[in-house]
């Protein structure tokens, strides 16, 4: 037996690493000492992490690697390390949600999904970066800095999940947890080459995720493979008592479906209206080649037409700052979090110590989604903007109820364009919230929706994502298109997309 070196096994996939645990190649302890000594080589170009936790993964894998030792049933991916994003409550480890306002705090909780996670025996390498409460497209917005797409660390990641897909894509851990409010698992994904999957809205319990929008948030993969996203989609996945969302019923067989590479038969809708004007050029070659590719693998592909998803960006506008304005609401420097006293004010008010906090601890993105949100709430606006938003939403449903009587899953360019320069839309808000329209209606419907590269643009050489959307509840569909593009788009390069990443090959940071 040859052992494998870390660069080995930093390169290799999740799925592939848990065999090479259980084959006794290396072990868990040695494969997380890998992660770690990659995360402090790059992580100061790339800014994937907030906050590393060396002695908590190394604890946990060296007690994995006693339990194997010992002949114990373990999860398949026990002793695979993970990286979580920073929205989600990790017990004993810092959550800030990219905020100023809860720097510092450490849940005395873990999110259900954690304790899943705990349970099965990942060691948890640390927390991601992200755009400050989940609100932003390009992980600028989080209050610690920009993190960097590894592709080109003069170019912003995706977001608001950022931080998560670039710790993959940059091999600095093999599997992330991310959110999805309106694409910020699938986005992100897109643009660094990775997998990224949103769940059905209420299949992955959304206890212990520090909320944005309630009625659109959802914990999700993010991976190098379609089928390391199953077999974690899979762990998390499945009813929660503790989520009054959470939908009784078990999780869809996803990781029978990622192993079923076949798409023979399958009705493949393309949306209409998610293909049209503002699409970089590069991005619509790659995915018009990829549906090519899935039709002489015996697809049938139709059109079909969702005539109310060009609202649904306006829709999501109104209804995400109505429930960020809500939720965001608790963060008043009375119980945890932040707290700023008012300059020359020895004997201040309540109020006053509220307002001084959440002017200090908000950045400005979440200041203006607070304000819309909170305009659309107001007495007199209530039923023009946000009543009138939910009613939108309801004919999105329809749309995909519609459309899915036509084709077994809806596909579109996730992203619009490849990654674009930090700073370059900063000033531009409403730039800013294009870069979503293909992935909000996935999320206005709850239906679940993957991300998966499609290639390389040819303007810039920079990753291109390909979507695919379900019906709720049938995840399964999600995974036995992208094994299959996968597959194909394997055979046709020769290779993992993420070989070609510079800053993996040492050409950026040499």
């Amino acid at each position: 037996m040859t052992p494998l070196s870390p660069a080995d096994v930093t390169t290799m996939s999740a799925s592939a690493l848990a065999d090479a645990l259980v084959a006794g190649d290396v072990s868990s302890a040695e494969a997380t000492g890998a992660y770690l000594d990659r995360i402090a080589a790059v992580d100061g170009a790339v800014h994937a992490f907030l906050h590393v936790d060396a002695d908590g993964a190394l604890a946990t894998a060296a007690e994995v690697d006693r339990r194997r030792a010992a002949g114990a049933d373990l999860h398949p991916l026990a002793g695979v390390p993970l990286a979580v994003k920073d929205v989600v409550a990790t017990q004993g480890l810092p959550t800030t949600a990219g905020s100023r306002l809860l720097q510092g705090w450490v849940p005395p909780y873990d999110a259900t999904i954690v304790a899943r996670i705990r349970a099965a025996g990942l060691p948890v390498l640390g927390k991601t970066n992200m755009d400050e409460f989940a609100m932003g497209s390009s992980t600028e917005h989080s209050a610690y800095g920009p993190t960097h797409n590894p592709w080109d660390l003069d170019r912003i990641p995706g977001g608001s999940g950022g931080g998560s897909a670039a710790a993959v894509a940059a091999f600095e851990a093999p599997l992330a947890i991310g959110t999805d409010t309106g694409g910020s698992i699938r986005q992100p994904a897109a643009i660094t080459g990775t997998v990224g999957v949103k769940p059905t809205y209420g299949g992955v319990s959304r206890y212990g995720l520090i909320a944005l929008a309630s009625s659109l948030d959802q914990a999700g993969p993010v991976t190098r493979t379609v089928l390391d996203a199953a077999l974690l989609h899979e762990l998390i996945g499945g009813h929660d008592r503790l989520d009054s969302t959470s939908i009784n019923a078990p999780t869809p067989a996803v990781v029978a479906a990622a192993h079923r590479a076949d798409v023979a038969g399958m009705r493949i809708g393309v949306v209409r209206e998610l293909g049209g004007e503002g699409y970089q050029p590069g991005v619509r070659a790659r995915f018009d080649e990829a549906l090519a590719l899935l039709t002489g693998a015996g697809a049938e592909v139709v059109e079909v037409s969702c005539p109310h998803f060009e609202y649904a960006l306006a829709a999501y506008y109104l209804i995400l700052p109505s429930e960020a304005s809500s939720n965001l609401a608790r963060f008043d420097a009375m119980r945890y979090g932040l707290r700023v006293w008012p300059e020359g004010k020895p004997e201040a008010s309540a109020e006053d110590v509220m307002l001084a906090t959440r002017a200090a601890g908000f950045g400005d993105e979440a200041k203006r989604r607070i304000i819309l949100g909170t305009y659309a709430l107001s007495s007199g606006y209530y039923d023009a903007y946000y009543g009138s938003a939910q009613k939108v939403r309801t004919l999105i449903a329809r749309d995909f109820e519609q459309a899915f009587t036509h084709a077994d899953v809806l596909v579109s360019p996730t992203a619009p364009t490849t990654a674009f320069r930090l700073g370059e839309k900063l000033d531009d808000p409403l730039a800013m919230y294009l870069n979503d329209i293909a992935t909000i209606p996935a999320n206005l419907a709850g239906v679940p929706g993957i991300s998966l590269p499609s290639g390389l643009a040819d303007e810039d050489g920079l990753p291109a994502g390909f979507q695919a959307l379900a019906p709720a509840t049938h995840d399964d569909r999600l995974y036995r298109v992208g094994a299959t593009l996968e597959a194909l788009l394997a055979d046709r390069w020769g290779g993992p997309l993420l070989d070609r990443a510079p800053v993996l090959t040492g050409e950026v940071l040499a």
